[in-house]
């Protein structure tokens, strides 16, 4: 499993995005599939530091603590089937302390130490979905600091992302990852695109909301996103792929 928060050696220059139209989306936020919504949202909560509510239909939401982004907060979604497969969706987390004894205290699991090749811990929540802890670093608060999707052409999915967000794209072509920043609405740091040889086999269960500038995502799909689902009398937003086949979903202006 690769992170996002690597050495800077092997950055190429930005990629400029060019912006001839009007910004297709922004993004919303971060919803996590959950076999008990309420059990997994209380351990992120705890984690991240935040408040968990009831949501409705068992769904619960975690709201960030003071001081940071309402972007931040992730919504934890009842699903009936349990993870299978690897993850391909994941967060970075900056510890506020030089272990992750806390992490292991409120119910993760340890995957995998730092060692000569990582500088990281690897970690894994009540439901088995990894994620990657940092130690503490200068300037840099704890909690969240980047998004990280495997991606088969990392400089496509990030270019692709920054043409429907905006933001700004740095390729690192060693070890094979490229970073958008400064997407719009995007709460923390950087989205991180790793390279990954084997493509998605089953559904993702971390995957992101955006919200439309427009009415519909037609825009969306003319650069490439495919259409899964409809609004119906259940749902609002529209439920599409990305050019990878990640899942998201598109709710229209408020």
């Amino acid at each position: 499993m690769t992170c996002g928060d690597r050495a800077t050696t092997g950055v190429d220059p930005p990629v400029r995005v060019r912006h001839d139209v009007a910004m297709i989306a922004r993004f919303k936020d971060l919803v996590l599939d959950a076999a008990d919504a309420r059990a997994l949202g209380a351990f992120w909560a705890r984690v991240l530091g935040g408040d968990l509510v009831e949501a409705g239909d068992r769904d619960t939401r975690i709201l960030p603590g003071a001081g940071r982004s309402a972007a931040e907060g992730i919504w934890v979604n009842q699903v009936p089937e349990r993870r299978t497969g690897r993850t391909r969706v994941h967060l970075d987390l900056r510890l506020d302390q030089p272990d992750p004894g806390s992490l292991l205290a409120a119910g993760s699991r340890l995957v995998r130490e730092p060692d000569s090749e990582i500088a990281w811990w690897v970690l894994a929540d009540p439901e088995g979905n990894l994620f990657c802890a940092f130690p503490p670093g200068d300037g840099t608060a704890a909690g969240p600091i980047a998004l990280v999707v495997d991606a088969s052409d990392p400089l496509a999915q990030a270019t692709w992302w920054a043409a429907m967000l905006g933001g700004r794209v740095r390729h690192r072509t060693d070890p094979g990852q490229a970073l958008l920043v400064e997407a719009a609405g995007f709460p923390w740091g950087r989205w991180v695109f790793d390279l990954a040889p084997e493509r998605r086999t089953v559904k993702n269960r971390l995957h992101w909301d955006v919200d439309l500038t427009e009415p519909t995502p037609a825009a969306l799909i003319r650069a490439g996103a495919t259409l899964l689902r409809e609004p119906d009398a259940s749902a609002r937003w529209w439920v599409l792929t990305d050019p990878e086949g990640n899942e998201f979903c598109a709710f229209p202006p408020a």
